[in-house]
């Protein structure tokens, strides 16, 4: 088991090396690199107090307690600046770190004016000196687990819900790493609730020290996190331009305080209408709602706002319903009988066979090869 924390501790510290040192990284790599700091410094220190030696040298007692309160923040500030546009950390969000600070601060009689006599006595149980903060910090660590993950995912539902709303292709936009990420940490913490419930709450003794099954599921989350990171340069920022415009998704109700007039819409419904079957914007592989948007002379948030009411599908479903079409008309085409299957669909606006085949399915109920076997039927 130490050498699986050497492991843990040697990566969590390299990755932080190599996330600083990337070539055009940005603030989600530099977050992640802080991250990676503060996983290996709480291993390390849970390493080192496993191995004996808060008994040897008194003074390291509790340096790493307050360490979980950051990983929540992290983990938002992480999947918010993966998906953010804005590249900036504002003072605002200095403050999901006031929980953490507030903890060292509690602590910094114990640390700096303890005596190595009494701080053995803490450790041991045999003071009550901190018996209330440590009830109170791990419900904190607690509710600080289940709450960031919560907010992280819903913030990567609305990100998603944009991309929907502004793009017809998502390739490079995978959200499911960090949707893994989020998800695992939510894991974690829900294990350290079950065993704190059990251990602290019940008074059941595992047996074994049941602290080594969190650690060893954070040292995972350490292979899993490193390996995606490093791989990621900005979900948001990789595939939008600085210059480009967003539309955000709305709920229905709200385009009542549109300044679009009912009658207004059904003529640019008309004229859209009449664009993708005549020009057949969709073809182009790239296509985004600001790009049609400025085909049309008209504003993308008009635009989304007609897709969204005469449609009742988002941008994504819009277009690629009429790439599903266009696919169908071709392949019952005799003159495009020697093209393959894959040809046809990239001739009708798709980005890649995986695309291809998960928009056929979703719009038709049938994969492609069922599809043209019913064809020929």
């Amino acid at each position: 088991m130490n050498f699986l924390f050497v492991i843990g501790i040697f990566l969590a510290f390299f990755l932080q090396f190599l996330l600083l040192t990337k070539k055009n990284k940005s603030l989600s790599d530099k977050i992640l690199a802080v991250w990676m700091f503060f996983i290996g410094a709480h291993l390390f220190s849970y390493y080192i107090y496993n191995l004996g030696y808060w008994e040897k040298y008194p003074h390291l007692i509790g340096i790493h307690h307050p360490i979980p309160l950051v990983h929540g923040p992290l983990l938002y500030l992480y999947t918010l600046f993966s998906l953010r546009k804005n590249q900036k950390l504002s003072w605002k969000d200095y403050l999901h770190f006031s929980p953490a600070l507030i903890a060292y601060l509690y602590n910094f009689k114990f640390y700096f004016f303890y005596s190595i006599e009494r701080k053995i006595q803490v450790n041991h149980g045999e003071v009550d000196d901190f018996s209330e903060f440590m009830t109170v910090s791990l419900i904190a660590f607690i509710l600080s687990g289940f709450i960031y993950p919560i907010i992280s995912y819903r913030l990567l539902g609305k990100h998603k819900r944009m991309i929907n709303q502004n793009f017809s292709y998502n390739e490079n936009i995978n959200l499911d790493w960090l949707k893994y990420c989020i998800w695992g940490i939510g894991i974690i913490y829900l294990t350290v609730a079950l065993i704190s419930l059990v251990r602290e709450g019940i008074g059941i003794d595992f047996g074994f020290n049941a602290d080594l099954i969190i650690y060893s599921m954070l040292i995972a989350f350490i292979f899993f996190l490193g390996y995606f990171g490093i791989r990621q340069q900005g979900i948001f920022t990789e595939n939008v331009n600085e210059n480009i415009q967003i539309a955000e998704p709305k709920p229905p109700g709200e385009y009542k305080k549109s300044g679009l007039k009912q009658d207004e819409a059904e003529v640019i419904h008309k004229k859209l209408l009449s664009k993708m079957k005549k020009e057949k914007p969709f073809i182009e592989p790239k296509l985004t709602l600001n790009i049609l948007a400025n085909k049309m002379d008209i504003s993308i948030n008009h635009l989304s706002q007609i897709v969204n009411q005469f449609e009742g599908k988002n941008f994504y479903d819009f277009i690629n319903e009429y790439r599903v079409e266009e696919f169908k008309e071709k392949i019952s085409n005799p003159k495009n009988k020697n093209f393959s299957i894959l040809a046809l669909a990239l001739d009708s606006g798709f980005n890649s066979k995986s695309s291809f085949n998960h928009v056929f399915k979703k719009h038709t109920g049938k994969t492609p090869s069922q599809y043209m076997g019913e064809v020929k039927n």
